[in-house]
């Protein structure tokens, strides 16, 4: 079998096309993301992931969400509960430690429950972003709030129950969202704090996860380090920091590409962050022409690249076996359902 291309892709809707699946199964993208438009009920969006799957003949490859809780849950009721956003956790961690822990561990833990049975086995959690006053709502209350030591400890423990329920986290968005004053979707964010303000604060907790298997770049310029490209397409910034002080040797995805804080066609864009270094780019709306353009300027996994992805194939592992129904009854002790 030819190796994966070094792309994620999404689709149009709620089951692929005859156009997708043959774009999947000649260009064969590493993996796959999820959004709101393709998910209906259950039974659709098992058959929607299989179908993935099938179109490039890897019944074990990485089928993503961003199923956080609060704003960003993109599963919803009456298919799985309404979960709180990152600074509700926040909150209960500054009022009690533990339990505050303990509930980032359930929710992610329940994350795992709700999406394993679909068949999406890896969730863009956690927000590792340190939030500084005034920033931009796109963050907002995704982060567990301002402090870098809570950041790190909630993060660290909703990864962990991600893990104990078969399923891979992807923390985000290295090295720090947190300052962003405006949203990368639409514009290209410009921070000027000082590099030592950035390890102090912004850097601290994507440190102290330097081992998990897989990172999310940040669509923003940090002037500090690079004052002309955004980390996710910046060389200096991805050796000098994502790789170096921080520390990080796992897979690095890009934010996706089709957002507007990039500049470019969007084959110069993924060209640009392979270029930057990045291992896999990351496409996520599905407009055919677009991810045309993608997979025309991707190459195929190979070198360090690869083994990271590889790396991130060996590091799934069974669920651990807890009930479902008791992990349930005790986050809503900690954290009332609304």
């Amino acid at each position: 079998m030819s190796p994966s291309k070094a792309m994620i892709l999404g689709c149009a809707g709620l089951a692929l096309t005859a156009d997708e699946i043959a774009l999947y199964r000649n260009e064969r993208p590493w993996g796959f993301i999820l959004f709101a438009r393709n998910l209906a009920e259950p039974q659709q969006i098992i058959d929607l992931v299989a179908s993935m799957r099938d179109s490039i003949g890897r019944p074990d490859a990485p089928v993503l969400i961003d199923q956080e809780g609060g704003r960003v849950q993109r599963i919803r009721p009456p298919h799985v509960q309404k979960y709180p956003a990152g600074a509700e956790l926040g909150a209960l961690f500054a009022a009690d430690k533990a339990a505050g822990l303990r509930a980032a561990w359930l929710m992610s833990r329940l994350h795992a429950f709700d999406l394993t049975k679909l068949g999406i086995n890896v969730n863009c959690l956690p927000v590792l972003d340190v939030l500084v006053e005034g920033a931009t709502p796109a963050i907002g209350n995704r982060s567990y709030g301002g402090d870098a030591a809570m950041v790190t400890a909630l993060g660290t423990a909703a990864s962990e129950g991600l893990k104990a329920g078969g399923m891979l986290p992807v923390m985000k968005h290295v090295p720090g969202h947190g300052r962003a004053m405006s949203d990368s979707h639409h514009d290209l964010p410009v921070v000027n704090a000082t590099r030592a303000e950035l390890e102090a604060q912004d850097f601290a907790p994507f440190r102290a996860l330097k081992d998990e298997v897989m990172a999310m770049s940040a669509h923003i310029v940090f002037t500090a380090i690079d004052a002309e490209r955004p980390a996710t397409t910046s060389r200096t910034v991805i050796e000098e920091v994502v790789r170096g002080s921080i520390g990080f040797d796992g897979l690095l995805l890009s934010d996706d590409s089709s957002m507007n804080a990039l500049k470019g066609t969007l084959g110069e864009r993924a060209a640009d962050i392979i270029a930057g270094g990045c291992d896999i780019v990351l496409h996520c709306n599905g407009v055919m022409d677009e991810m045309i353009q993608v997979v025309r300027e991707v190459p195929e996994l190979a070198g360090k690249s690869l083994q990271r992805a590889q790396a991130v194939q060996g590091a799934f592992r069974p669920a651990d076996g807890a009930s479902e129904e008791a992990l349930r009854a005790e986050f809503a002790s900690l954290v009332p359902v609304a």
